[in-house]
């Protein structure tokens, strides 16, 4: 699950017994049965058809560090890395492996493209950048601490979030830094970091696990403004987590943020004005689509709520406790995949679970990526698949 927060947490969870807001698997950890346990899958009346159309294996896949390494899109290409090294240059049209590249490290962070590169970050403290068309290593740089989101680059710098609480700007050229902003963190984390958005009108914009969302210059790194998405509340560190861990989602003139036991909030890019916001909890992305904005809450309710507005369109409680994924719209669709990989199509009309297929025996945890009207899964194991809907 994604709430596996740092180790230390156990122990003070476990010295106060009247924790309200616990992580799922630290709810009930003397109890007979798990008040939240993984709701069983029951029988759909399926009305899409899912097609694989090519699958290929990316080495050991997420691994055993609990790593969220999700693939990306740029160029025609599918560019996925594993946790033990493997970095893969795919067709996505028919999921040939143009290149493979061996790094040799754990990555922890990725994967982003863009500008002719690809990005990943590692556990040990290093962005690699190689070449989308041959996979060679272009350069390495030091950055603070581990990478757990993918690293961006706008053409001039490449930008990535450390779980230290900072951002750390590479030239794009070599790697040298150009600057660095840091933040304060809480005592206590949820494992994982949003990735940064490098807006066209030249700002970085970044979530942190104090609830802060932050733009700075993307050429100097001065600070442009920043904001609360959450404010930590209640009286144990546990029930003060408030992490902005999912994928920003950037809008037009908006950009939107979600927090773990927190808000959803939309903002101004230039200004950092609330343009609107609602009470909810998730350490997920978001989605849009049907002018509803979707996200998954922590108990693994996929939730449609009118954009601009307080009103809950619909709310799918049949996925509760199975740890899907963040939303993604395709089509007439909302996807999501869960712990024991099975993708599920749902209608953005009114929430109904409409397809269903099993991508990959060891679950999902990546994000969910929609190419032109295809869907790209990444399953723990290790599985990168390309689905059409019929």
């Amino acid at each position: 699950m994604k709430l596996l927060i740092k180790i230390f947490l156990i122990t003070v969870c476990l010295a106060f017994v009247g924790c309200a807001s616990v992580p799922n698997f630290l709810s009930n950890p003397f109890g007979d049965e798990d008040p939240n346990a993984p709701v069983e899958l029951v029988d759909i009346q399926e009305e899409v058809e899912i097609r694989r159309e090519w699958s290929v294996n990316v080495g050991n896949g997420q691994g055993d560090n609990y790593t969220e390494i999700t693939p990306t899109v740029d160029g025609g290409y599918v560019f996925a890395a594993s946790e033990d090294g493997i970095v893969l240059g795919v067709n996505s049209l028919n999921g040939d492996v143009v290149w493979r590249q061996e790094l040799e490290v754990s990555i922890t962070g990725g994967v982003g493209a863009g500008d002719g590169i690809v990005m990943v970050g590692t556990q040990d403290a290093e962005i690699i950048v190689l070449g989308q068309t041959d996979g060679k290593i272009i350069w390495r740089s030091r950055v603070s601490s581990e990478v757990l989101s993918q690293p961006q680059t706008n053409g001039d710098i490449v930008v990535a979030q450390t779980v230290d609480g900072k951002l750390a700007a590479l030239d794009r050229e070599n790697g040298l830094q150009r600057w660095t902003y840091e933040t304060t963190l809480p005592t206590l984390t949820l494992r994982g970091s949003s990735s940064p958005v490098i807006t066209t009108e030249g700002n970085v914009i970044a979530g942190f696990s104090n609830g802060v969302l932050v733009s700075v210059a993307a050429e100097d790194g001065v600070w442009g403004w920043e904001e609360r998405v959450a404010v930590p509340e209640g009286e144990y560190e546990i029930e003060r987590v408030i992490d902005i861990d999912g994928d920003l989602l950037l809008d037009g003139s908006r950009i939107l943020a979600s927090s773990y036991q927190g808000n959803i909030m939309a903002f101004d890019i230039l200004s950092g004005r609330i343009v609107w916001g609602m009470e909810a909890s998730s350490y997920h992305g978001l989605d849009q689509g049907f002018g509803n904005i979707y996200y998954s809450d922590d108990k693994s309710h996929l939730v449609a709520v009118r954009d601009n507005s307080n009103d809950i369109v619909w709310q799918n409680e049949n996925l509760e406790y199975r740890s899907i994924t963040a939303p993604k719209t395709i089509t007439n669709y909302v996807a999501v995949a869960d712990f024991e990989g099975y993708l599920h199509l749902v209608s953005q009309i009114d929430g109904r679970i409409v397809g269903r297929t099993r991508i990959d025996n060891d679950g999902v945890r990546a994000n969910i990526i929609n190419d032109d009207g295809r869907l790209i899964v990444f399953g723990n194991s290790g599985t990168l698949t390309a689905l059409s809907l019929q």
